[in-house]
């Protein structure tokens, strides 16, 4: 069923994955992150006690790990959204032809943490949003860097913050992140929640995702949360 994303890149990692963990080196990751400025604009707290926002950028397990970790975020669900219910499959979504991206839907209080915080992380450690169409190992436009916000307000704050970030140049290239509003989030199969957790010495974890939630460690340390928040606990 994880064939196709484990497979290709076993052959390369595996052996360093492994061979830095039994020597207890932590293993590069395959996504650097980068240190950035906050959003100018961010959509204000209000009363509201709850929000939500989907955010794609690569694997979903990596990007669910990273938003579990954040202070603030109640619920964090791998997915799909950009596309049909009817394609809202694993096997049918890795065809790259469905329309959908593995996403993550981000439930957070805004009286703790901010969308514009959310966003700062989701650029600065979550993905690299200057892949177009993939990240890292991962190809295709299942893969892609998108923002699918729940509301005009949220598409207004994620637009001005890839124009701040774009005119400051600390990218190395032209942010490609989408901005997709209107689109249908669907959860994704059981076995892909909590991924990270469940299977922390996979290799494609090691490489390519557990480097992220350290960095969000050390660079959100006012962020960071020590019990991940668990789709297991907190449902879909």
């Amino acid at each position: 069923m994880l064939a196709k994303r484990v497979i290709p890149i076993l052959a390369v990692i595996a052996l360093v994955a492994f061979a830095a963990m039994r020597l207890g080196i932590a293993p590069s990751s395959a996504e650097s992150a980068h240190i950035i400025p906050a959003p100018a604009v961010d959509d204000p707290a209000g009363q509201a006690s709850s929000a939500s926002i989907v955010l794609a950028g690569g694997c979903f397990w990596g990007v669910q790990a990273v938003f579990q970790h954040v202070d603030g975020v109640t619920s964090a669900v791998s997915g799909y959204a950009g596309g049909e219910q009817a394609t809202a499959q694993y096997e049918k979504v890795g065809s790259g032809r469905t329309g959908h991206a593995e996403s993550v839907r981000v439930v957070y209080d805004p009286r703790k943490v901010s969308l514009g915080r959310l966003l700062q992380i989701y650029f600065s450690v979550a993905h690299d949003p200057t892949e177009l169409n993939r990240q890292g190992p991962d190809v295709g436009p299942q893969y892609r860097s998108t923002i699918f916000p729940a509301s005009e307000a949220q598409a207004k704050v994620a637009k001005a913050y890839i124009e701040q970030l774009d005119q400051a140049k600390v990218f190395g290239a032209k942010i490609v992140t989408t901005i997709e509003p209107g689109r249908p989030f669907y959860p994704a199969e059981g076995y892909h929640q909590d991924y990270l957790v469940l299977h922390p010495n996979q290799p494609y974890i090691v490489f390519n995702d557990l480097p992220k939630v350290e960095n969000l460690k050390k660079l959100f340390a006012d962020s960071w949360r020590e019990q991940p928040a668990l789709v297991s606990k907190t449902g879909m």
